[in-house]
């Protein structure tokens, strides 16, 4: 979360269940996201959820407005990754999200106007 703005924490940051995380991405969507990430597995929605292209219903439960649920993925660990398994991930999310950001006319638009 240091190494990009615009990233949001879903749920409570230390009653959850251990093992999984569900992060927003402010300006990215999670579909084009998912498919920068083709050597990573993750989901944009709950796996009972992940044929439909509404929000997750559980995002949307705890507050989560519809543009930053559709901008949302969730990491699972279990218990054989390793740490450089998770550095390797947060290095391609972070180069993912970059990239999208460079494309997306909503990201330039928010900071042109948050540049004096």
């Amino acid at each position: 979360m240091e190494a990009l703005d615009g990233v949001t924490l879903n749920g409570h940051p230390t009653e959850r269940l251990p093992g999984n995380l569900n992060l927003s991405f402010a300006w990215v969507r999670g579909e084009a996201l998912l498919m920068g990430l083709r050597n990573v597995a993750l989901s944009s929605g709950s796996a009972c959820t992940s044929a439909s292209p509404e929000p997750s219903y559980v995002l949307r439960a705890i507050g989560v407005d519809d543009d930053l649920a559709h901008a949302s993925l969730r990491f699972g660990l279990g218990r054989f990754n390793t740490a450089e398994e998770v550095e390797r991930v947060i290095a391609e999310v972070v180069r993912a999200v970059r990239h999208l950001r460079e494309l997306s006319p909503d990201y330039a638009l928010a900071h042109q106007r948050t540049t004096p």
